[in-house]
């Protein structure tokens, strides 16, 4: 027998005898800790925070839309961990994908051979972009952002990246660069050398681009912060602009893709638009395995991977891992076999449509909008004497808080998940996994009926709970 041979496990062998470490033992000795443990160790805010505004629940398990605690009492989660749970919580496909990859023992991540899965997860994302020809695989959105910009400073020889006004493309540098929300931004210069433009306004985009230094325009099809939509004609429009003065459009479909808007992309509601460059990230894990794709055309990638001396002059150790391709596969899966998509267009289009009908009702109610099960929900100055000299005590403190207030009570009072769409804004935005029924549905509106009628009545626990909002603002100032 050969040396490589004596090596190679037979495939006879009894298994591994089981090691000490034990997950389920350690979750059940330790668990109640993890408040404290996260104090200590991570983020010390995050757990203040949430002890504050009375979030600091415990979820023992979650299934679909629903988390549940100890007690077994359901929470609809309309939050989907940011938008990475499009399929909701342990879809059976994904973790079936995810228990064959493992015991499938591959040779993953080699680095030096071609395996199959990465190949197969590109020829299916492709296809719901047949103008894109490769794709790069990475971890997460903010890195298919940072591929992105790379690829397309090197692809037109330029420096400079547009972006919008309010935009949100990640954390890290580069992407941070292009991150039009200066809270942010703050204390982390030198960025990049980016310039923000607002979203619609094309005149100002034409200006930036007769300077003649501008590789791209990068641009979410429906911002996240805020719940704000390019208007209609305005990404048409932007590409070709761009193209005139050979810079590239880059959709950044991070939060917005994989049907989340009630089209696979949301770039595609609107007729003609073909982006350079796409990002994706999020639902794409299938909410296991974090996992960013840059889809972008042929000769972008051929320019930056232009001779075998420049093969890895991008790359990412942890890119094409066999567990997030078998998890994007398999998502992609379920997506076409249960027509996610589709119910996820009809789903929010009731939604949104059973908001809206609540503007003419509530005054403190300003706007419903969005896409699919994207939406926004803005609040705003009331005309009644009495509210609105209570909305003005809440703005003085800090805006945003009236917001805040509706969040809080529909977690504590109906086990709602909800999220305030970005610092300073009064607005929630809606961004539920795509597996969410009408009978979910109907739990929302029913909780955020109630929710509104104690707003409109002027007293109650949620002022209350408004008061220690102020009081905590006029802390932290």
């Amino acid at each position: 027998m050969t040396t490589a041979e004596s090596a190679s496990p037979s495939p006879s062998s009894p298994p591994a005898a089981p090691g000490d470490f034990d997950l389920g033992a350690l979750l059940a000795d330790r668990g109640a800790e993890r408040y404290e443990l996260h104090s200590k160790y991570l983020n010390p805010q995050l757990p203040r925070m949430l002890h504050t505004i009375g979030f600091d629940k415990v979820y023992e398990r979650a299934e679909g839309a629903h988390f549940f605690d100890a007690e077994g009492h359901d929470h609809l989660d309309m939050l989907a961990g940011f938008g990475v749970m499009g399929l909701g919580r342990h879809h059976p496909v994904v973790r079936k994908a995810l228990h064959d990859v493992l015991d499938l023992s591959l040779a993953d991540l080699t680095r030096f051979d071609c395996q199959p899965l990465p190949g197969l997860l590109a020829e299916k994302l492709l296809a719901h972009s047949p103008h894109l020809d490769r794709v790069f695989f990475g971890n997460s959105g903010t890195e298919a952002v940072e591929t992105a910009l790379k690829f397309a400073r090197y692809a037109t020889g330029r420096p400079r990246v547009l972006y919008c006004e309010h935009a949100f493309h990640g954390l890290t540098t580069g992407s941070l660069s292009v991150n039009g929300e200066s809270g942010f931004r703050d204390g982390f210069a030198p960025l990049l050398p980016d310039t923000a433009v607002p979203l619609g306004d094309l005149d100002a985009l034409a200006r930036e681009l007769r300077k003649g230094d501008v590789a791209a325009l990068i641009v979410e099809p429906i911002q996240g912060k805020g719940v704000h939509e390019a208007p209609p004609g305005y990404l048409r429009a932007a590409q070709e602009l761009l193209h005139r003065h050979k810079a590239l459009l880059i959709a950044d479909e991070v939060q917005t893709g994989l049907g989340r808007t009630g089209d696979f992309y949301a770039y595609q509601h609107e007729e003609g638009v073909e982006p350079d460059l796409v990002c994706v990230a999020k639902a794409l894990s299938g909410g296991y395995v974090p996992v960013g794709a840059t889809l972008g055309r042929d000769w972008i990638f051929k320019k930056v991977y232009s001779s075998m001396d420049r093969v890895l002059v991008h790359s990412a150790s942890f890119g094409s891992n066999a567990q997030a391709m078998a998890a994007g596969l398999a998502v992609l899966s379920v997506m076409e076999n249960e027509q996610v998509v589709a119910h996820a267009r009809a789903v929010g289009e009731r939604l949104k449509g059973r908001l809206a009908a609540l503007t003419e009702k509530y005054e403190l109610l300003a706007d419903v909008r969005g896409r699919g099960l994207m939406i926004g929900i803005e609040f705003g100055r009331p005309t009644s004497l009495k509210l609105r000299s209570r909305w003005a005590m809440l703005q003085a403190a800090r805006k945003g808080l009236f917001a805040q207030m509706v969040v809080v009570p529909l977690l504590q009072r109906h086990r709602i998940l909800t999220q305030v769409s970005g610092d300073h804004l009064e607005v929630i935005k809606l961004i539920p996994p795509l597996v969410v029924t009408d009978q979910d549905v109907d739990r929302f509106v029913e909780a955020f009926t109630d929710v509104m009628d104690d707003a409109h009545t002027g007293g109650g626990l949620m002022w209350d709970f408004g008061r220690t909002l102020i009081k905590q603002a006029v802390a932290h100032r």
